[in-house]
C-alpha cells in the first residue's frame, strides 16, 4: 500500500502511478484510487476524471467510480477552492474515513494517488499530507525532471521527512525532452535523495503506460 506524491502538478503522477500498477499486475492483483480530483468531465454517468479512469484501467480489482474518486470537481482549479464554491468542506478525516473503507488488503499492490504537490491545501489550515500522516502510508515520490526539479525534489523530500513519512522510493519522470544536462541532474538526484530510485522513465510523447512500466523496478521499494 503506497501513496504516490509528486514534486508539482505537472510531474506525471498519474502516468507513473498507472505504470506502477501496470508493472505490478504482471505478477499479482492491483488497485489504484485517486480520492481528490479537479478538472472532471461531465458525463451521463456523472463527473469523471481522466486520471482516476487511468488508474481504474490498470487495476485488476474493480470498484465503483465513486469509490475510486469520491471527491470530484468539474473546474480545473485547486480542490479546496472548488469545494468552497459548492459549499462543501474537504477534511483529512473525511478522506481518511473513505480510504479506510476500501479493500486494499485484498490486493497484492495498491496505491493512492495524490493531487498537486505534497502540501495540497484542503482548507482551514489542513493539507492532503495530513491524511498520509494519519494513515501512515509509505510514499513513492514522482520527480518530474526538468529545470528546477532538483529544488522541488529536495524540498518535497525535506517536508516529507520532517512529517515523519517513510519514502519507499522515487521515480524520475523525464518530462522535458529538451532539458540541458539531464544525466548530470539525475546523478545529482541519486546523490541527494534518501530513498532508492525505482526507475528513470524517458520522455514518451505517446504516454505509453506499458512501455513506461518496463523502466520501473518495484523490487527496489523499501
Amino acid at each position: 500500500m503506497y501513496f504516490v506524491a509528486g514534486t508539482d502538478t505537472d510531474c506525471g503522477k498519474t502516468f507513473i502511478a498507472s505504470a506502477l500498477l501496470h508493472s505490478a499486475k504482471q505478477t499479482g492483483s492491483t488497485l489504484g484510487v485517486k480520492p481528490i480530483a479537479s478538472g472532471c468531465e461531465v458525463t451521463e454517468q456523472g463527473l469523471r476524471n481522466s486520471d482516476a479512469l487511468s488508474l481504474i484501467a490498470q487495476s485488476t480489482h474493480k470498484l465503483a467510480y465513486r469509490q475510486v474518486n469520491p471527491f470530484a470537481f468539474e473546474p480545473a482549479i485547486a480542490p479546496h477552492i472548488a469545494a468552497e464554491r459548492l459549499g462543501l468542506s474537504l477534511t483529512p478525516s473525511a478522506i481518511a474515513d473513505h480510504l479506510n473503507q476500501l479493500p486494499f488488503n485484498q490486493v497484492d499492490f495498491a496505491l493512492v494517488e495524490g493531487a498537486g504537490g505534497w502540501r495540497l491545501p484542503l482548507g482551514e489550515g489542513k493539507f492532503l499530507s495530513d491524511v498520509v500522516k494519519q494513515l501512515s502510508f509509505p510514499v513513492i515520490l514522482v520527480v518530474g525532471v526538468k529545470l528546477g526539479s532538483l529544488n522541488h525534489a529536495l524540498l518535497t523530500q525535506e517536508a516529507m521527512l520532517a512529517d515523519g513519512i517513510h519514502i519507499a522510493g522515487w521515480v524520475a519522470n523525464m518530462v522535458d525532452p529538451n532539458m540541458s544536462c539531464p544525466q548530470e541532474n539525475l546523478n545529482s538526484l541519486n546523490t541527494m535523495m534518501a530513498s532508492p530510485c525505482l526507475g528513470v522513465v524517458p520522455y514518451l510523447p505517446s504516454m505509453d503506460i506499458a512501455k513506461a512500466a518496463t523502466y520501473l523496478n518495484l523490487n527496489a521499494l523499501v
